[in-house]
């Protein structure tokens, strides 16, 4: 097995405030997943702390494009340069977020070296753009819209390198049945982008979907591939301290059934796990879960 690399991503940047005047507690995620043990339980490498800038809209108003774009923009090169370190010395890299936005720091990384695809396990498709939506600004639901080029330029081309992912080498799993017939949806199916609301992925058994995505994105012409894994994919019953806790999302098991296949892969470059609130979490159990949840996909059989 590779080295795992912790790399702490603590970015609220791309949600909007859960209330006027406070900002997202989801910058707490990487610490409570550490004082679950994640790290130890893992055999994990340190890979420090990425800072962000601070969480500050200003004047910002609907109608403005992505807030804090300056400051997304700045951290997901900073984010890049560590996790291209890291997947260029053979690490798998573990990033803890933080908001949907630091997955656009390992894309930039990611496009640095190659072509690597992407497998988004996520209950929305954050594919919002002004393409489909007059509400762009939240930077956390528009991350996948964003990485593969579409939308302002002082996001999808940093550093000359738009897209960052293509169409074709993204898959999209555990999307709510409730966003079927959205917009995002649609126009993700007709570009032929891989996608399987929750009903879809257990009537094709997630564990199966899981081993035959690994094997299908190892048997091409990528490079690898990285994970997005989104806590709010999981059921609010088991997991209610996300953003948007919406109804009907997976059970635990089955996400580790999913994950395990596609982190084990030796193709796999990294997982990056996003949105969990500390705040939303006053006795921790959600935090805990997801905790045993990252660290049963890596465990031997």
């Amino acid at each position: 097995m590779r080295n795992i690399v912790i790399i702490d991503a603590p970015s609220n940047l791309g949600l909007r405030p859960p209330v006027p005047g406070t900002v997202p507690g989801c910058y707490k995620l990487a610490g409570a997943l550490r004082e679950n043990g994640i790290a130890r339980r893992l055999g994990a490498v340190e890979g420090g702390v990425v800072v962000p800038p601070r969480y500050d809209r200003g004047d910002w108003r609907e109608g403005d494009g992505v807030f804090n774009a300056a400051a997304i923009a700045a951290y997901t090169v900073r984010l890049a340069d560590r996790v291209e370190r890291h997947v260029s010395a053979g690490d798998f890299a573990l990033v803890l977020g933080g908001d949907c936005s630091i997955q656009l720091g390992a894309s930039l990384a990611l496009r640095r070296l190659g072509r690597y695809g992407l497998v988004s396990i996520d209950a929305s498709p954050d594919f919002r753009s002004p393409d489909n939506s007059d509400r762009i600004g939240a930077a956390g639901g528009e991350e996948l819209a964003l990485a593969t080029g579409r939308g302002q330029s002082d996001l999808t081309d940093l550093e000359g390198r738009r897209p960052y992912l293509r169409d074709e080498d993204i898959r999209a799993f555990g999307i709510r049945d409730a966003y079927a017939d959205d917009l995002e949806i649609r126009q993700l199916r007709a570009l032929e982008v891989p996608v399987l609301t929750v009903s879809e992925l257990r009537r094709s058994d997630p564990g199966g979907v899981g081993t035959a995505t690994a094997h299908s994105l190892e048997n091409t012409e990528l490079d690898g591939f990285w994970v997005h894994l989104d806590a709010d994919v999981l059921d609010p019953t088991v997991m209610p301290a996300v953003d948007s806790p919406d109804p009907d999302g997976l059970l635990p098991e089955e996400v580790a059934v999913l994950l395990r296949p596609l982190v084990r892969s030796p193709r796999c470059a990294g997982l990056n796990v996003t949105i969990y609130d500390p705040d939303l979490d006053p006795d921790g159990t959600a935090g805990a879960l997801l905790t045993d949840l990252v660290v049963a996909a890596f465990e031997e059989d």
